[in-house]
């Protein structure tokens, strides 16, 4: 749904926010670094042999079916002249700080999502007439010629839309959603676009004749809750297309956690439990840094079992001690009871007193 439009001036109803999300980024910087894989299948990743998953992969790849978190065994399998390459994360955050620098020419209102993608708005900027679709482009040129790196942009009056649209025309993409539009966009969207909505749901919404945000629209609030809790009502919001999250330029880290994916599968239960002492220590060095200012409020378990379902169960205390994580794990455990290729250990973080109102960030 690629236009040329102009945005109107700034009202007070409408914000203007842009979302940039870079192309296949990792693999794109190992292009640059190598071009003679531009035209080969790449992906950036673990070794099969030590039960590595995909990070990312070029467009080549994709056509092979393969795809980010995808084991690496299985990628292999399906393109079996696959080019692997093990990455290198320094260099990967040396050309996302150029980036990002770019992106501060254009506003300070810049929400990092993670190393290749962003929230920017751009409500109260006078820079190219305040257009944002203007903005977009400059930003997207800057980047490709000071980097190399292409990136696709959506422009809308939310976040929810501007994520949407960015995926719209990939790779090296703009997609603008004028208010105008909205409605409009929002009757063709399928429902696995909407942030949130994995296999699971997915297929849940299917069971209840839903494949569209027009379906998704004709259910009630009352239904939606029934049916999913508090992820209902925002089911509701967002196949309308409403979404009033700010971009926020501090997101404050709400966890700290540690995982480990094992070469082989850990039977049982009980050999789940003899991994416990290992990643408690793991986790304790990794809070150490957080331990001054920020105080325990829960304890959390991770476990993806190996057919890569996976689960958590969490509970709250200040005090943490290994036969709490041990209660946890078994409960986790039992949901599956078959065995686990991943365990994970986490601790729920107090706000820091001076900024008590933050939002709240995945675990793991």
């Amino acid at each position: 749904m690629e236009t040329a439009v102009v945005d109107t001036p700034q009202s007070d109803k409408h914000r203007k926010i842009i979302h940039l999300d870079c192309d296949c980024f990792f693999a794109a910087v190992e292009m640059l670094a190598h071009p003679e894989w531009r035209d080969v299948p790449l992906a950036v990743g673990g070794a099969a042999t030590r039960r590595g998953v995909i990070a990312t992969c070029n467009y080549p790849a994709r056509r092979f079916g393969i795809h980010s978190a995808m084991p690496t065994a299985k990628a292999l399998q399906l393109c079996p002249h696959l080019v692997l390459v093990s990455g290198n994360m320094a260099h990967y955050r040396e050309v996302a700080e150029q980036i990002f620098a770019i992106y501060r020419r254009f506003t300070h209102l810049i929400e990092p999502v993670s190393i290749d993608e962003a929230y920017l708005d751009v409500t109260d900027s006078t820079l190219l007439g305040g257009s944002a679709t203007r903005i977009a482009e400059a930003v997207r040129q800057q980047v490709r010629e000071e980097t190399g790196i292409t990136v696709s942009a959506g422009v809308a009056q939310n976040k929810f839309l501007a994520k949407v649209a960015s995926d719209w025309n990939k790779p090296d993409g703009l997609c603008v959603i004028t208010p105008e539009q909205q409605a409009e966009f929002m009757v063709q969207l399928p429902v696995k676009k909407i942030p949130g909505v994995g296999p699971r749901t997915q297929e849940k919404l299917m069971g209840l004749g839903v494949g569209t945000c027009t379906e998704l629209q004709a259910l009630s609030l009352v239904e939606l809750q029934n049916h999913f809790g508090r992820f209902g009502e925002r089911l509701w919001q967002l196949s309308r297309g409403e979404d009033t999250r700010e971009v926020r330029t501090h997101r404050e880290r709400k966890s700290v956690s540690v995982e480990h994916t094992y070469s082989q599968d850990r039977p049982d239960l009980a050999s789940c439990m003899d991994q416990l002492e290992t990643l408690m220590a793991d986790l304790e060095q990794r809070y150490e840094r957080h331990r001054e200012s920020r105080q325990i409020l829960g304890l959390v378990v991770k476990v993806k079992f190996n057919d890569f379902n996976q689960t958590t169960a969490e509970c709250r205390s200040e005090h943490p001690h290994q036969g709490l994580f041990a209660s946890l794990l078994e409960e986790a455990w039992q949901r599956g009871s078959r065995p686990v290729r991943l365990l994970g250990v986490g601790y729920r973080l107090g706000p820091k007193e001076e900024e008590a109102e933050a939002e709240q960030l995945p675990l793991f």
